[in-house]
């Protein structure tokens, strides 16, 4: 291989239906070196702990398959809101996060994704209060696992769709240095990012980096949007099927966000997902060609 190309981390977020241990093996017949995976059902409150065996059965692919955990990211279940006002919803989400990140631990995945929350109308300033205090909990309780805040769409209350709001909830963490970033694409083009520019890729590294430092960008999510850029829709798409389509390119060229994990969360299983990274993997091929 020509010493200035590179391979691409890449994967998707991959089943775990009937245990993890199926993970490792699956993302490397959809095309992956990478993956994403909930660590329970994410619609459930009461998770299930993986039995001991499976926790064996996944390290043991892990190192067979000749994965990096580095690439491994959990994403936090849908019921979480650590911004709520509702106290009650506040303390289950403090206690189920702070399981999450235990079964991270087991697992031996060092990054575990959130979305920072919604203020459901209490003021943003509050809402940023409540996601620190959450924060500052669960990291003291499980010193292993690093959280990474995802970027959303401006609707319903969320916080974070502006890297300043990112910046004020580090700002208040006793743990910021365990603390980074996961761009997703279609949630950035959803809110005003134009991604498919380069000048909009320079302007959201530049205002990240301005704001929180890019170093803390540690993963991107890969997703194509059914939605028109500003909608604050946040509907995923199957590459190159939406409104970025075939200017993925552009996204792709950028060497700081290629050089990242690339994790898929387009529609579909399994299949779907080989035939996206395969798609990914073209478009990559095509640019190191004219390099």
């Amino acid at each position: 291989m020509d010493s200035n190309k590179r391979e691409l981390i890449i994967g998707a977020h991959m089943p775990i239906g009937g245990g993890f241990a199926r993970v490792p093996r699956e993302t490397v017949e959809i095309g992956g070196n990478a993956f994403q995976i909930f660590p329970h059902n994410p619609r459930q409150w009461q998770p299930k702990l993986p039995s001991e065996d499976d926790v064996v059965h996944f390290l043991r692919d892990v190192k067979k398959y000749n994965l990096n955990p580095e690439n491994f990211l959990c994403h936090a279940g849908y019921l979480i809101n650590i911004a709520s006002p509702k106290e009650d919803i506040w303390e289950k989400s403090v206690e189920l996060l702070l399981i999450e990140m235990k079964i991270c631990a087991k697992l031996g995945i060092k990054y575990l994704n959130i979305h920072p929350g919604s203020h459901l109308g209490l003021g943003e300033k509050e809402g940023i209060e409540r996601i620190a205090k959450a924060l500052d909990i669960v990291m003291e309780k499980e010193k292993d696992v690093h959280i990474m805040l995802e970027n959303v769409v401006k609707k319903g209350g969320n916080i974070g769709y502006r890297y300043s709001q990112m910046r004020e909830i580090i700002a208040l963490c006793r743990y910021e240095d365990r603390i980074g970033l996961t761009f997703d694409t279609c949630h950035g083009y959803d809110a005003g990012y134009d991604i498919t520019k380069e000048e909009g890729i320079k302007g959201l590294l530049e205002e990240i980096d301005k704001e929180v430092g890019l170093k803390r960008l540690k993963f991107i999510h890969l997703n194509d949007t059914k939605n028109e850029l500003g909608s604050n829709k946040d509907r995923h798409e199957n590459i190159g099927l939406g409104y970025i389509g075939e200017k993925l390119d552009v996204i792709l060229s950028n060497p700081i966000i290629s050089s990242l994990p690339l994790l898929l969360e387009t529609p579909g299983d399994n299949p779907e997902h080989a035939e996206d990274i395969a798609k990914v993997k073209q478009i990559w091929e095509r640019i190191q060609r004219v390099k």
